[in-house]
């Protein structure tokens, strides 16, 4: 090969799937999804962003694990705009039934600009 086996290697490594980068890496994104929720629970994400949507709080895996893609999308959304308004930002609470490609690119905007 002209890149060298070097290059060979390091391609190799990043096709490699969770099991051949070692026994937990299938487990890292529950580890994540409880750090988020040990995160969301310090800033009282219970009494100031769910309870203002009438919505249920969040289960330990509830993004690890693909559900409900929808309500996954919203929950995210209703987060998002909370934590951009509790970081001293104005910004409208997306509705369910919103444009999702609009509601992400208002998000991504609104976290550029910080």
């Amino acid at each position: 090969e002209a890149a060298g086996p070097g290059r060979r290697a390091e391609r190799e490594r990043c096709e490699e799937g969770p099991a051949e980068r070692g026994p937990g890496a299938a487990f890292h994104m529950f580890v994540l999804m409880e750090d988020l929720l040990d995160k969301l629970k310090l800033l009282s994400y219970e009494e100031q962003a769910l309870r203002r949507h009438n919505m249920r709080p969040l289960s330990r895996h509830y993004f690890a694990l693909p559900t409900n893609p929808g309500e996954q999308f919203f929950m995210f959304c209703t987060l998002a705009a909370w934590l951009i308004t509790k970081a001293g930002r104005p910004f409208e609470q997306p509705q369910e039934y919103d444009d999702p490609n609009a509601v992400i690119s208002n998000v991504l905007s609104e976290l550029r600009s910080f």
